[in-house]
């Protein structure tokens, strides 16, 4: 065997898994996130879905700024631990929030 392949089927048996991003699903319709609030992990990704005919945004001050156009997508993919809110620039009283495991 070949040493780069020798350390994951050494991880595997050893009963170590290799971690697996998850992508979380949040829809946009009628001016509301939904679910509003969500659990992830360090490396997952949030995708947005928006439903709507009108753009909007997923924005953390100080943090991220995601554009959702109308009728599409956006995503971002989270890299720090932590509990964070987000809102739609566009329309303010558009809120999340998305606590963030290591």
């Amino acid at each position: 065997m070949r040493p780069l392949l020798l350390a994951p089927a050494l991880a595997l048996a050893l009963g170590a898994s290799p971690a697996l991003a998850a992508t979380i699903e949040v829809t946009i319709d009628k001016l509301v996130f939904s679910p509003a609030n969500v659990q992830a992990k360090v490396g997952d990704t949030i995708e947005w879905t928006n439903k709507d005919v009108l753009a909007h945004t997923a924005t953390v001050k100080g943090g991220w700024d995601v554009m959702i156009p109308a009728k599409s997508t956006g995503k971002v993919t989270l890299k720090a631990a932590g509990a964070v809110d987000y809102f739609c620039r566009f329309h303010p009283n558009m809120k999340g929030h998305v606590e963030v495991a290591p």
